[in-house]
Parts: C-alpha cells; structure tokens; sequence
C-alpha cells in the first residue's frame, strides 16, 4: 500500500478565513516519503470562499514510475513526484549537496529530506528514490493557526550540517499565508544552493486553459517558443489559447525579471470559478519556470543562497487568495 492511501499523519490549521490540511514529517506513514521535496509543510488542501486551490494533481502512484507517466485516463506519479501544494526542492548545481564528492556507497545532503546514500557512479537524479541514512532530528510544533517544522541534520562524512525551520502560518483576519524559512549552516563547509516552490495549483479540479491567466511583473520572455496552439505571452500575460487534453504540456524558462525581490510576484486567476492568488517573495529570483498538464498549474520561481559557516539565510513567501466576480 502506498503512502497515498494510507492514514498519513497531518494537522488543519484555521485563521477563522482561511482552512488548511497540512501533512506532518513521519518516515513509516508520511503521506509524502521521496526524497525529491522538502519533507516539511506539505499542504493537501487550502479551502477559501468555497474554493480549493490544491491537492493530487496525479490520480494514482506506482513505486516503479519515475516522474510520472500517463496511463490511458490516469497520471500516475513517482514516489518522488507524488507531493501536492506549494513545496520546495534544494538543488545544488541540479545535485543534492556533496554529491559530487560523494563516493559509490558514501552519502549526500538533500536540504530539506536527509542525509542520502549515493548506491553507484551513476549521475544524481531527483526522480531515483534514495535510501535516508540519517533523517536528522525532527520537531513540529503545532498552534491552531500555525505549523512550525524544524529539521537538524549533520553528515559528518561530507561535513556539512544545519538547522532548518520552516513555518506555515495563516494571518490573522486575512486569506493570506505565509511560508517563513530559516536556514542556518552549522557545517564546515558553505552551502551553496538554490530553493524553489514548485506550486502544484489544483483549483477546484479546474482543467489547465483558457480560464487562466498568468500575470507577472516584468515583460516575460520564453527561452524556447511557446506551442503556439497552447499559449501565448503578451507582455507581463501568459494565457492558455485551448483546454490542455492528453499529453499537452505548457512549460517555459523565463527571462526578463529584475534583480529586487518586486519581481517575485505572481499571479495566476481562473475566470470560471472567480478564483486567483497571488504570491509574492522577499527575495529576487535567480530563475523562473513555468510547468503546466491537463491537471495543474507550476509556476517555479527561484532563490539562491550562499552562506557561510555559522552564518543563516531567511526567506519568505506570502500567498494572497482571492475571489473575482465572474
């Protein structure tokens, strides 16, 4: 039985506006156990106005499936792609950090999940399922509106080491959430590494289409051309031209955002059910991506940090949702 249809442990949090289901850490029973996302702060439902704006955007899992696949009507994810809502993946140079001075047999640090066990020379996969030699020691501590997640973790193999906290809270009197991060490099080495929220939207189940619409702040340019009977950019606008059916995939690389954290804005509406959010960043964006299938809508935005040996590094994400007449 996989960790999808098991009792997995989690917690809801109210701020009397705002109602979410949030998925607790837990290595036998974790509603989430790859070792591709952050462990901490997975969300499985947040219900505004009658509105929900996330939850599976596959249908089934397979422990076999790599990232995901279609299966005649079904998508079926991975273990390491089966998450829901707005998570985030550390990825050092694409890797997991000190995979590359890892040997065959010897471990990596993926932020976030754990000490790994790199099992051959084969090249790092964010998709391959890892075996978690140390999980570090974990806390969660729980209010009615507010989930704190901490993660200590040290490899003395590698010599790298932090403390992680992450907080989920709902503000008070308002549909806003924020996602509060510190972390703090207890190592011997510095922690380069970059973090993105991938931002799996499911609003109410809407199909991917043309009743949303992507608004940034900065004039978007697409590293590759956009399938011009998918989607169309115009300006700081990316809109959907047909229901995306199949296998149709809308994905880009942008360019075009500024070097200040007024560029991490984003803000995606669907016309039909008079439903948007917007999420707004305290950092500037290293990079920016866009991932969207029949069942959901990615919007990927960046962070990059270095730091130093005893030194920490914060950043904070603000979801604002939000209802339009229709």
């Amino acid at each position: 039985m996989n960790a999808q249809n098991q009792p997995s442990p989690q917690t809801e949090i109210s701020n009397g506006v705002l109602r979410a289901k949030v998925y607790l850490p837990d290595s036998q029973k974790g509603y989430y156990r790859g070792t591709r996302f952050d462990w901490s702060g997975v969300i499985g439902s947040l219900e505004y106005q009658g509105h929900d704006y996330y939850g599976p955007w596959f249908t089934k899992t397979d422990s076999k499936v790599n990232d995901f696949i279609y299966d005649g009507p079904d998508i079926v994810a991975g273990p390491c792609s089966a998450i829901t809502g707005p998570v985030e993946e550390f990825s050092s140079k694409n890797k997991g950090l000190g995979f590359d001075e890892a040997k065959a047999g010897g471990t990596f640090i993926k932020i976030g999940v754990g000490v790994l066990r790199k099992p051959d020379n084969e090249d790092y996969s964010p998709y391959r399922l890892y075996e978690i030699a140390n999980p570090g020691k974990r806390e969660v501590h729980t209010k009615p509106d507010s989930v704190e997640f901490t993660q200590e973790l040290s490899d003395p193999a590698s010599g790298y080491a932090y403390l992680y906290t992450k907080t989920v809270r709902l503000v008070k009197g308002k549909p806003e959430m924020v996602l509060a991060h510190t972390l703090k490099n207890t190592g011997q080495h510095t922690i380069e590494t970059s973090v993105y929220d991938h931002n799996f939207l499911v609003l109410d189940k809407q199909p991917i289409g043309p009743d949303f619409v992507i608004t940034l702040p900065y004039a978007m340019k697409a590293e590759h051309p956009l399938d011009p009977q998918l989607a169309k950019i115009q300006g700081n606008r990316l809109t959907y031209l047909k229901p995306l059916t199949g296998r149709d995939t809308v994905a880009a690389t942008f360019s075009g955002f500024g070097q200040t954290p007024a560029s991490y804005s984003i803000q995606i509406e669907n016309r039909k059910v008079g439903a948007g959010l917007r999420i707004t960043g305290d950092r500037p964006l290293s990079e920016e991506h866009l991932w969207s299938i029949r069942s959901v809508l990615a919007m990927e935005p960046y962070v990059s940090m270095s730091i130093e040996p005893g030194k920490e590094f914060t950043w904070k994400y603000t979801y604002s949702y939000y209802t339009v007449s229709h």
